[in-house]
């Protein structure tokens, strides 16, 4: 695989003839809507590949896996055009494999929510191993809030993926409630509801496990956290189900903020089966301009993670969306707004803007003008999946788990798949 960089002037033909691949082979891969227009500093990851096979008539999916010692899954994983469909026809080519031996295993966790685009999800789910579903909340008796989630764990388990309940305390405005959390930690009659309710749910709705995601607790409420995930894991670890809980990105133990201080890595550790990190928002809705995730700080909290976490626990948090700030930037006022990866590098195309990249954050940006205000975007490509992805292997990790995949984005799923086999449980 090669993460081209367009150079001024450059045309996809030109591209396309560097590498001696077809111009429709580039377009269909990176998904271009607009092949004639490219703009400096813009990636085009051109796959190379080792063997295809053309269809014939009479073949499926199944006999050509068959025949050739691959599997469906594979198959589906190498021709992102197909969409995680078995719809082939005579004379469509089809990759088998590609050049060049992967880095090893990743298992690849995505969050969705409910309302997701089915042929969004269909066509990602083959790039997963857990699908987390946002979100499921439950009443001040422990009850859990229902939600309709049974055609997303149903086709979740058709691609061999294991559906995973988000269990939140987000409150009916949208925020996390460090109120709701403490009400039910220190009530031990809602903790045996909700995990009785819970247990009830994931077996009911065909879910595989929970990921737990309480976010601004009383950081009094530490110790009653993990002891409630352990308690959780007990309960659900006979019934062959699996706990996951998200915490946010410290670099010590002793970090201060309420996002930070209940989230005992070392404690909810030993307490979980997996732990998932979520290392993005650095730049934010409401922050000044710079980088979502930057690999420089990324990696600091993974220093730390591994500290007091099995490695081959964690799940690394990868973003998958960009930012728009309107400059000048005033804090306490300026906010930004969030678009695609994709929509970000077509903005870029539009208004004329060169993509930069910054070596140290590794994450491509941009400026522009529009109505007579500046503009900056930080966003996320080829290069800065590729850079946080290596992260992964240096630090040994079980995983990555994107957030979200409600807009689907070529090219993450192009490197995620060229570098590492996709861990799939049964």
């Amino acid at each position: 695989m090669v993460i081209h960089v367009v150079q001024p002037g450059e045309s996809l033909y030109r591209i396309a003839q560097q590498y001696n691949v077809p111009v429709q082979y580039l377009i269909q891969q990176n998904e271009l809507r607009e092949p004639n227009r490219l703009t400096p500093g813009q990636t085009i990851v051109v796959p190379q590949p080792r063997e295809t096979y053309t269809v014939k008539r009479g073949d499926t999916l199944g006999n050509i896996a068959a025949q050739h010692g691959t599997s469906v899954m594979s198959i589906w994983q190498n021709n992102p055009q197909l969409g995680g469909a078995d719809r082939i026809y005579p004379g469509q080519s089809l990759v088998l494999s590609f050049e060049g031996d992967k880095l090893g295993t990743l298992a690849v966790n995505g969050y969705a929510y409910p309302n997701i685009d089915l042929r969004v999800l269909r066509r990602t789910l083959p790039y997963l191993t857990y699908l987390s579903v946002f979100s499921y909340g439950f009443d001040t008796a422990g009850r859990i809030i229902p939600q309709n989630a049974d055609l997303l764990t149903k086709m979740a388990r058709q691609y061999q993926v294991k559906p995973l309940l988000v269990l939140t305390t987000l409150g009916e405005d949208g925020q996390f409630s460090g109120e709701r959390a403490h009400a039910l930690l220190r009530n031990p009659a809602a903790r045996q509801t909700l995990m009785e309710s819970l247990l009830q749910t994931l077996q009911g709705h065909g879910f595989a496990g929970v990921d737990v995601d309480f976010e601004y607790i009383p950081p009094e409420d530490a110790e009653a956290y993990a002891s409630f995930i352990s308690e959780l894991r007990a309960k659900l670890t006979p019934e062959g189900l699996t706990v996951m809980v998200a915490l946010a990105p410290k670099t010590s133990a002793l970090q201060r903020g309420l996002l930070y201080e209940a989230h005992d890595y070392r404690a909810l550790g030993m307490a979980a089966d997996d732990v998932l990190l979520m290392t993005y928002e650095w730049g934010y809705t409401l922050s000044a301009p710079m980088a979502v995730a930057p690999v420089d700080k990324v990696a600091q909290v993974l220093n730390f993670a591994v500290s007091v976490v099995p490695a081959d626990k964690i799940f690394m948090g990868i973003p998958n969306y960009g930012y728009d700030w309107t400059l000048p930037y005033v804090q306490g006022q300026s906010r930004a707004r969030s678009l695609g990866n994709v929509q970000a590098v077509e903005q870029a195309i539009q208004v004329g803007a060169p993509i930069q990249f910054d070596e140290t954050a590794q994450t491509p940006h941009y400026n522009y003008w529009r109505e007579r205000a500046e503009h900056e975007v930080w966003f996320e490509d080829a290069r800065s999946i590729r850079a946080k992805l290596a992260l992964a292997s240096e630090f040994g990790l079980r995983g990555v788990s994107i957030w979200n995949i409600m807009r689907y984005f070529p090219q993450l799923w192009l490197v995620l798949n060229q570098l590492y086999n996709i861990q799939k449980l049964d």
